[in-house]
């Protein structure tokens, strides 16, 4: 798979070797992580950032909710966005306080924002957004209805330009301190399943198990 576009904006600067432009390593982080945070300058231009579920379809990141959100109605003027999405993989611990990190996998990516009206690619959406969710909910659960359909606002961002970074590995200490009598090392960091917790004698289909035991 080819790398995604990138320009100033995108191109990343700190730590350069961390860094990826992949699209598989690009796609792999945002369908992996729960939520993004949009951002956006308000009707006013000031900047604001929120947090919300969205899901991919190959180069469109998918939003969702209600009519009255802010959000979603400014982003209906077909707005630039910045949007981002972190992974948190462990707590790194150095003997140094300075040298304390996490290892994590991030995305930043950048795009235009459109409102979708086209019935099909609503249900589109709403079917991603789902399966982001947990894998095989779709067929699962009930689809919207009109009703539901004409009252959920719908935003589509086309993903122009996108750049993975990511730390992996253990602290990396001053040859200086490495004698120092303090612990080192990483803490693994993860999402885990609990238990389920049922609302009705429905029995637990097999989607939702295999996602509790990270299938």
């Amino acid at each position: 798979m080819t790398d995604a576009p990138q320009s100033e904006r995108s191109e990343i600067r700190r730590l350069p070797d961390r860094g990826s432009y992949d699209r598989t390593t690009i796609h792999a982080i945002l369908d992996e992580a729960l939520i993004c945070h949009v951002g956006f300058l308000d009707d006013g231009g000031k900047p604001v950032v929120i947090p919300t579920i969205h899901a991919r379809v190959g180069e469109v990141l998918y939003l969702h909710g209600s009519p009255a959100s802010r959000m979603l109605r400014t982003l209906r003027g077909e707005r630039e966005v910045s949007v981002t999405a972190t992974l948190v993989d462990g707590m790194v611990l150095a003997k140094s306080q300075f040298h304390h990190s996490l290892n994590y996998r991030s995305v930043v990516l950048f795009g235009s924002a459109r409102e979708v009206t086209d019935a099909d690619e609503k249900m589109t959406a709403f079917r991603a957004i789902v399966e982001h969710l947990v894998p095989g909910r779709s067929a699962g659960s009930r689809p919207p209805n009109e009703k539901e359909l004409r009252g959920t606002a719908v935003t589509a961002i086309d993903i122009e330009e996108a750049s993975a970074k990511q730390r992996t590995g253990p602290p990396v200490d001053d040859e200086a301190d490495l004698d120092l009598p303090y612990w080192t090392g990483v803490i693994p960091v993860r999402i885990e399943p609990g238990e389920l917790e049922p609302v009705d004698s429905t029995p637990v289909p097999d989607h939702v198990r295999n996602w509790e035991s990270g299938k």
